[in-house]
């Protein structure tokens, strides 16, 4: 529910981040099918990767929360600010317990901005991926 939530923030700031030269670029843990719904439900123009094993996670070193970082006190806010927003949690990927990231790269080999997320409703503030798109971050 959350990573969807995101995307959705993402999604309203495409023609910004557009303007700047980036592009968004998400990687899901489901399967084809799992993508294809997320972009059907959340009408997701960007580029969506699949890591069904996990590969990419481990290099980029994205944790696996326990069953707090899922649904501990921490995260209701979020869930209920998702909700809110009439996001739902549909059926999960491989890796219910994968915990999201996002990273400004480039130009080259530069990360601009990193953030791990500490539980399922920690995300960037799209601001700061603004800033790092703008040479602040």
């Amino acid at each position: 529910m959350h990573c969807r939530y995101h995307a959705a923030q993402l999604r309203e700031h495409e023609s910004e981040i557009d303007a700047q030269g980036a592009r968004i670029v998400a990687i899901g843990t489901g399967d084809r099918r799992y993508a294809q719904a997320f972009i059907d439900d959340e009408e997701i123009g960007f580029l969506v990767l699949l890591d069904e094993d996990g590969t990419a996670a481990e290099v980029a070193e994205v944790k696996r929360g326990g069953w707090m970082q899922l649904a501990g006190p921490a995260t209701m806010p979020g869930a209920l600010r998702a909700a809110a927003a009439g996001h739902r949690q549909h059926r999960t990927g491989r890796r219910p317990r994968q915990l999201g990231a996002t990273f400004v790269l480039g130009p080259g080999d530069v990360v601009r901005y990193e953030h791990l997320d500490a539980d399922v409703s920690d995300h960037a503030p799209v601001e700061k991926i603004l800033a790092a798109l703008d040479g602040g971050g």
